[in-house]
């Protein structure tokens, strides 16, 4: 066996589970990868975005299969799948604000990227409106496109994941809280559709999301931005 037949062979894999069901192993390792990205950001490790970028790779592959496969039983979700490409984008950002930030001495203790801070009340009206406004537009389209009904369902999931994506580059703390929010419309969505891998990914995650809330809300209340600590410090020498 060739190299090359080993990776098609690993790519069109698929795991059996009790009564006739299977997994797609790109969709369960996505998922892995998923996973760690999010510990890590729990941690405001900037490992945590090169890791989460392998794993939406992987999932775009997955919410596009019958596109690369016509025989594939499952649907598309091109909110998902769009989903992906958009998490790639936005974590190229977060992945060099987030080294910039630590090099620059912005992190809280430890070996931390970023101290988490409150988005404020003008930030978080507008995050609202982009996640009404968003789901409202993109809905016509998706449908249009041929996404999996409710497509509604479809396009909140993208437009709440790219704010949260964003909002954690940011660090802002509250991008936890529109995790949850795009949990409780996800994890229905993805079992209807099939997805049973990523949604009940999506199912464990709501509940690690809340939980990161409260780390991050946590950490900021009790830490300061090392540079700024060096400055308060009498014992450190300013250069």
């Amino acid at each position: 066996m060739t190299v090359l037949q080993w990776f098609i062979d690993l790519f069109n894999s698929q795991i059996a589970l009790p009564g006739g069901q299977t997994l797609n192993t790109r969709e369960v390792v996505g998922n892995i990868f998923g996973l760690l990205s999010a510990l890590g950001a729990m941690r405001r490790k900037v490992w945590a975005w090169p890791v989460g970028i392998i794993g939406n790779v992987l999932l775009f592959t997955v919410f596009i299969a019958s596109i690369i496969d016509p025989s594939a039983s499952t649907p598309n979700l091109l909110g998902q799948a769009g989903r992906q490409i958009m998490f790639i984008t936005v974590s190229i950002y977060g992945w060099v604000r987030w080294r910039q930030s630590k090099r620059e001495g912005e992190g809280g203790s430890g070996d931390t990227a970023i101290v988490p801070r409150w988005a404020g009340w003008p930030v978080r009206i507008g995050m609202i409106a982009f996640m009404a406004i968003g789901t409202v537009a993109l809905t016509p389209l998706f449908s249009a496109l041929g996404s999996y009904e409710p497509v509604w369902a479809d396009a909140w999931t993208f437009v709440g994941s790219l704010l949260a994506t964003f909002a954690m580059a940011k660090g802002w703390t509250e991008f936890w809280l529109v995790w949850v929010a795009v949990d409780i419309v996800g994890v229905p969505l993805l079992f209807s559709a099939g997805y049973f891998a990523t949604a009940f990914m999506y199912l464990f995650y709501g509940v690690f999301t809340a939980i990161g809330f409260f780390v991050w809300a946590r950490a900021q209340a009790k830490e300061k931005p090392s540079v700024e600590t060096a400055h308060l410090d009498p014992t450190v020498t300013k250069p």
